[in-house]
Order: C-alpha cells, then sequence, then structure tokens
C-alpha cells in the first residue's frame, strides 16, 4: 500500500516539483495551497506524511502544526521554512513537527527525510505498549505521556522518542552516531547541529520544574542519561 504525503505549500513550483518527485518516487501526493485548506483535508483524512510550508496566507505552518497536536493527531510533520534562523526552527518543533527543511532544498534531501519519518512511524506502531521510569520521570508509550515527579511535560514527537531511547537504555553512553541513526535514520544529511538542539530542548523541558540534569553530556563520547553528575 502506498504511502500518502500531503504537501501544504502556497508555491506553485514548490508544490509542483515535490509532486513530481514524490509521485515519481511512487507516493501517492496530496496538495493544499494554504494553511485552512491544509487543516481541512487533515482533518478530513489523515496523510502518512505532511510536508508543511511555515509562511503561508490565512493560517501559518506553525498555527497548523499546532492545531493538530493540539486535536491529537500524530502525523509525522516535516516543515519547510526559508528561514535559516535557530529561533524559527525551534518554534516550529516546539509546535509538534518531527523535522524541518531549510529552503532552498534538493530533492533529494527531502526524500531522505520523508523516508526517516515513515520508518520512525513504523517502528513507533511496531513498539509495545510499555511504561518506562528513571528516577522521577515516567515515560508511558501508549499514552505517550512524560511526567516527572508528577507534572506533565509538553514533548514533540522527536523529543519523546530521544527520551524514550535514553530510557530505553539508562546510565549507557549513547554515541552521536547511534543516536542520529536510531532518531533521524541511516540516510538522514541534514545540518549537524539538529541533535544538540534537541538535546537542550530537552533539557529545558525535563527540568522545567526544577528537576536535576539527568541528559548529560561525555566529551567525546555522546550522551548518557543518569542521575550522578
Amino acid at each position: 500500500m502506498r504511502s500518502t504525503i500531503l504537501i501544504v505549500d502556497d508555491d506553485e513550483k514548490i508544490v509542483s516539483m515535490l509532486r513530481r518527485g514524490l509521485a515519481f518516487e511512487g507516493y501517492d501526493v496530496q496538495t493544499a495551497s494554504n494553511g485552512a485548506e491544509g487543516l481541512s483535508k487533515l482533518m478530513d483524512k489523515e496523510p502518512d506524511i505532511v510536508v508543511l510550508d511555515v509562511m503561508m496566507p490565512q493560517i501559518d505552518g506553525f498555527e497548523v502544526c499546532r492545531r493538530l497536536r493540539e486535536a491529537g493527531s500524530k502525523v509525522p510533520v516535516l516543515m519547510l521554512t526559508a528561514k535559516d534562523e535557530v529561533q524559527s526552527r525551534v518554534i516550529g518543533l516546539d509546535t509538534g513537527a518531527d523535522d524541518y527543511l531549510v529552503k532552498p532544498f534538493a530533492l533529494e534531501e527531502l526524500l531522505a527525510r520523508v523516508r526517516a519519518l515513515l520508518r520512525r512511524k513504523a517502528d513507533m506502531a511496531d513498539t509495545p505498549d510499555n511504561r518506562l521510569m528513571y528516577e522521577d520521570i515516567i515515560l508511558d508509550n501508549d499514552s505517550r505521556e512524560v511526567l516527572r515527579d508528577g507534572q506533565r511535560l509538553e514533548l514533540t514527537a522527536k523529543e519523546f522518542e530521544l527520551l524514550n531511547l535514553f530510557m530505553q537504555n539508562p546510565k549507557r553512553v549513547l554515541s552521536r552516531d547511534l543516536i542520529m541513526d536510531k532518531i533521524w535514520g541511516y540516510d538522514y544529511s541534514g545540518e549537524s547541529n539538529v541533535l544538540e538542539v534537541y538535546i537542550a530542548m530537552l533539557r529545558q523541558k525535563t527540568e522545567e520544574y526544577g528537576g536535576k540534569r539527568l541528559i548529560q553530556t561525555i566529551r567525546g563520547a555522546g550522551y548518557i542519561l543518569r542521575g550522578d553528575s
């Protein structure tokens, strides 16, 4: 069965290029020319992945993504932005996007991101329902809820996956390459600092209510989840 991809973008040239490229790769491609139309199609029938532009008339991509997550949708979102600024990426990730791609981009890179997101979606579907606990953090794979000392943490899909990986491997040093492979996939060719951005945001959220730092950096080796500093 072919995976369905919804492209939400008001740039006709980009939509045309993506439609041809994705269809050639065997995907079922749908399109929307603005945020309002995109939301309508998403609520009518959820695709396997959404490729979502940030700057659009009526409703921008940030707001579309925020409304999706508020409605409980877990559909993977690849956000397109022409703003090569860290703050824009952080906003996108905080609203619930799974990945971002800065315009202009090569079609091959977008295809690689799409393949990686589809693999992660399949892996999560195959993950048995369970609850992981480490110190005062509880992660529930069934409800996708994370609590720390009783306080609920609002994590994006990628932040959840990253924390899940750490909690499956407590007190074990995870190399950068291993994390990139597990979370972003073999053919991820994005910016070199994407992992550092996610680690920083995950630390901020897990330490929001005064909890001690559990995700620690091991210089030259990677990262580890452990309670002692």
